[in-house]
């Protein structure tokens, strides 16, 4: 449906045209592009560790959801680079492949991980993307983190296509 990017570390990413997904990096020219982790908090406890969250993926079915609760938000307002529909990724396993557009390839690393900043986009909203089960349990709606496996230009109508890994598969956990 969307991609945006940010060359700054903004909460908001702006949509654009296309994007170009770099292999090993990310979205070229984002803030969040590169082999390390780049999110500001991860890169004080460790600016060694690899970027398993180089691309953000939101499906578009949680704004219709948050819009039912009284929320507007739009593509790259939560801070993604690709928004999408007709795709349950939350319900994706890890590694899942992301065929994206005609030549990009995504790995699915987990789930993303909202912090406290979503609260100052719209009061009430990061407790809406991490409601809790009848258990106590979070759970995580805003959308999966993936690495680049091959690079390609996206565009917002460019198809989807998810392969899944072959034998036992594992449930995304927040990276």
């Amino acid at each position: 449906m969307s991609v945006s990017m940010s060359a700054s570390h903004d909460f908001t990413k702006e949509p654009v045209a296309s994007i170009l997904l770099v292999e090993g990096s990310g979205v070229q020219g984002d803030a969040h592009a590169g082999a390390t982790v780049q999110h500001l908090s991860r890169v004080r406890a460790d600016p060694s560790q690899p970027n398993l969250r180089q691309v953000h993926l939101i499906q578009a079915e949680l704004f219709d959801d948050l819009a039912h609760r009284g929320f507007r938000v739009s593509p790259g307002d939560l801070g993604e680079n690709i928004t999408t529909r007709g795709i349950d990724l939350l319900g994706l396993p890890v590694g899942a492949l992301l065929r994206v557009g005609p030549d990009a390839l995504v790995e699915v690393t987990g789930l993303r991980n909202p912090c406290w900043q979503i609260d100052h986009f719209q009061a009430g909203l990061l407790k809406a993307v991490l409601p809790r089960d009848d258990a106590g349990n979070v759970i995580r709606r805003a959308g999966v983190m993936g690495v680049v496996v091959r690079g390609g230009a996206v565009s917002p109508d460019d198809a989807v296509d998810v392969d899944l890994p072959i034998g036992r598969h594992r449930r995304l956990e927040r990276v």
